[in-house]
């Protein structure tokens, strides 16, 4: 007798469904975020059906052969405790795996550590997502080292995400920021950047970050810029908690913490990153 489930490769056909899950679950990402996974990675984005209904989804980025994402793992409240979730990592795994990628990551949820556990998934470090309603927002002061993102060449940021992040994400960061509400570039001396960050939208509120920087007075400058950027809008902010600059900031301008995660990793952690570089995430979906 054949399972009622089965984990397929997603199509175009699929992304309706899919936002619709996240919509449900009232997640944050948008129906452009959903396009660019599948851009991405055409062969890693999974559907999982119960006895031929679409029930489930899971995503993948790869960032080379050192390091991997899961993220989207979603399950439709009307199909949960079955092992669907179970089975879409599963898969997910097992396309890592067969790509050779030596390390895969995701951020859990404290519901999701303890099957990611039975995986094999080890902690890395945790991280909050912070909230805030930006429209008592002091002014900001414009500061001359910020320029826009279009004025630097993409070798430049490259070289501090990567010390941050632990691998190279360029082109993944590109098209983030395309999508973005504003993209900043910070300058300790007029051509040497030493960070980058975004604000970008959500389907909730708009998000900040990623944003990765060399040091604290970089990273700090440009999420001051990127909050002023904000309006009178909600805006949602995840960082390390290692990063004790940026959660001090946060605290001291009225962002309130919402929920915690734990950066988790499978197989060979060679190139951990930093998380002290790393002042916003990209997403628990993107890393």
């Amino acid at each position: 007798m054949s399972s009622p489930l089965q984990v397929r490769t997603m199509l175009q056909g699929d992304l309706p469904f899919a936002d619709s899950l996240r919509a449900l679950v009232g997640w944050n990402q948008t129906t452009t975020d959903w396009q660019r996974f599948l851009s991405m990675e055409p062969e890693g984005c999974f559907v999982a059906e119960w006895n031929g209904a679409p029930a489930g989804t899971a995503t993948t980025v790869v960032y080379g052969t050192d390091l991997a994402w899961i993220g989207m793992v979603l399950v439709h409240p009307d199909y949960r405790r079955r092992g669907i979730g179970g089975g879409l990592l599963v898969r997910s795994i097992e396309h890592l795996r067969a790509r050779g990628v030596r390390c895969i990551k995701l951020d859990a949820t404290p519901q999701g550590r303890p099957v990611y556990e039975k995986l094999g998934f080890r902690n890395e470090w945790t991280m909050r997502r912070w909230e805030a309603d930006l429209s008592s927002h002091a002014q900001h002061v414009p500061d001359s080292r910020i320029r826009g993102w279009a004025d630097v060449g993409a070798s430049q940021f490259d070289s501090i995400d990567s010390r941050a992040f632990g691998v190279s994400r360029r082109e993944l960061i590109i098209a983030l920021a395309r999508e973005s509400r504003c993209a900043l570039v910070y300058e300790s001396e007029p051509g040497d950047p030493t960070g980058w960050g975004m604000l970008r939208r959500g389907a909730r509120a708009s998000y900040l970050g990623p944003v990765s920087a060399a040091s604290d007075q970089a990273g700090i400058a440009l999420i001051e810029a990127l909050a002023a950027q904000g309006g009178a809008g909600r805006v949602l902010w995840d960082i390390p908690d290692p990063n004790s600059a940026a959660v001090s900031w946060a605290e001291q301008h009225g962002f309130r913490a919402q929920r915690t995660l734990t950066r988790m990793w499978l197989g060979e952690n060679r190139t951990p990153g930093n998380p002290r570089g790393q002042f916003a995430l990209a997403g628990p979906e993107l890393g």
